[in-house]
């Protein structure tokens, strides 16, 4: 039986299979052939490991039985400890040597186990020159000229920690200025004064995509002029925890970019700041998600309706100064283009009774509803809102405690098209509802709730409609 199938259609039928670990137990219980097949076809491998210096060796070796990767994700599960910055990047730089011998064909590299040196990463550049997309963490301070010697990378994550080793840090070389094709910048624990941000920001010209997450600043004191020359081609960008320099980034955009469509912030910034940007934004943007439970209020979404008329998605977080004025206003301007919206542990939406169905009935386009962690929210507000967005196909419910399996049945009966539906964490849904929705919702694709609450026969049902029960 085992040798019925060639190797090469056992290897693509491995690679049909989900990366899941039940998938793997299934396939080297059968034989060793299968396992050692279904190892050689994956292309994309993630571990999470402790720090010891067995690790390198068993690194090695469990590489060698993936000769086909084209991704890989290496993250360290505790911190190094018992060492000084000098034997961490040394032990992190033997890992690095081990992947970029053992694996040259990488594409996506995502190595979070530790700061790493320049060197190792030059290293890393010959033997992996096909590289796409790194995820690294770096020492102070900073030098960033590595990134040219990898001549395909479109992703750049950077974690910058606050001490280090970095004999190269002032080695910042001006003559190396290139311009690079990097598409997509992610950087983490920039503060004021870092050197060599500068740098990336003047060569970064064909940015398209931006995040930051907890920066104090964009560098040292030269480094926000240059930061100008890269966000012209600005189309997304993501700003997490950095309450210091959101007005300012807000600042440049609205008066040097015009292709921005989306626009994130969490848990930072100015109410001034904001209102400025929307009001005098001259980009077209679509998708808005904002997580500021005190820096947002009734004024920015009057600001939003009369500038912002081609929202296709706006996801609200927390914002605890919102009222129903201000989304009904809302809802009346972007009546025709709002395919999107999420309003996440929005105490608005237990507060205002009427502000749903007001919200479903201005909101005919919606395609995609939020309304997770509003844990008051109760079944008579939510399906009146349901009777009038009959073109949903993804309805995510997630810890709204109150409502039950009345909404469900709703969803049957008003929404034909639903697609996804997320209901986790929702005790007053029972099993006998889920069941009713897995057996009657025909277009029902994924399901995400809790394992004791799927029936033996609602299972059966999923597999024959191919609909995906998860609890994730």
């Amino acid at each position: 039986m085992d040798t019925m199938l060639c190797d090469e259609l056992l290897q693509e039928i491995f690679k049909r299979l989900p990366s899941t670990p039940s998938a793997a137990l299934s396939v080297s219980l059968v034989s060793k052939r299968w396992l050692n097949l279904y190892r050689s076809s994956k292309t994309s491998l993630s571990l999470r490991f402790l720090p010891h210096n067995s690790m390198l060796v068993s690194l090695s070796s469990l590489l060698s039985y993936y000769p086909s990767l084209s991704s890989l994700s290496l993250v360290l599960s505790d911190s190094i400890t018992n060492a000084n910055s000098s034997t961490a990047t040394a032990f992190t730089d033997h890992l690095l040597f081990i992947v970029s011998s053992s694996c040259s064909n990488l594409h996506h590299l995502r190595f979070l186990v530790g700061p790493v040196s320049v060197s190792s990463l030059f290293s890393l550049s010959r033997s992996c020159s096909q590289l796409t997309c790194i995820t690294v963490s770096l020492s102070k301070p900073l030098y960033l000229n590595w990134v040219v010697s990898f001549p395909c990378l479109k992703e750049l994550c950077l974690y910058i920690c606050p001490n280090g080793v970095n004999k190269f840090g002032s080695l910042l070389i001006e003559e190396l200025d290139a311009e690079f094709g990097l598409e997509t910048l992610f950087l983490s624990g920039i503060q004021a004064g870092d050197e060599g941000i500068g740098w990336l920001w003047r060569n970064c010209k064909r940015l398209k995509k931006l995040q930051l997450k907890n920066c104090a600043s964009v560098g040292d004191g030269e480094s926000f002029s240059s930061f100008i020359l890269c966000v012209k081609g600005l189309q997304e960008v993501d700003l997490r925890k950095c309450r210091s320099i959101v007005d300012g980034v807000l600042l440049k955009l609205a008066e040097n970019c015009g292709s921005l469509n989306s626009l994130l912030v969490y848990d930072g910034g100015s109410k001034e700041g904001l209102l400025e940007f929307i009001n005098t934004c001259r980009c077209n943007l679509q998708k808005l998600d904002l997580r500021l439970p005190l820096d947002l209020n009734n004024t920015h979404l009057l600001a939003v309706a009369m500038n912002l008329r081609h929202l296709s998605t706006l996801k609200l977080q927390s914002c605890c100064l919102v009222t129903g004025e201000g989304l009904n206003t809302l809802g009346t301007a972007l009546y025709n283009s709002l395919e999107e919206l999420a309003l996440i542990n929005c105490d608005v939406v237990e507060r205002e009774i009427g502000l749903l169905a007001t919200l479903g009935q201005n909101l005919r386009m919606l395609r995609k509803l939020d309304l997770s962690y509003n844990e008051l929210l109760v079944d008579k507000e939510l399906t009146s809102m349901l009777i009038s967005c009959n073109n949903l196909t993804d309805l995510k419910l997630r810890g709204c405690r109150k409502i039950t399996g009345v909404t469900l049945f709703s969803m049957y009966k008003n929404i034909k098209c639903l697609q996804s539906v997320d209901i986790m964490n929702c005790p007053g849904i029972e099993a006998e509802a889920v069941e009713f929705l897995v057996l009657n919702c025909s277009q029902m694709r994924q399901m995400v709730v809790e394992e004791n609450k799927v029936s033996n026969i609602a299972r059966t049902w999923a597999l024959h409609k191919v609909i995906e029960v998860t609890s994730g």
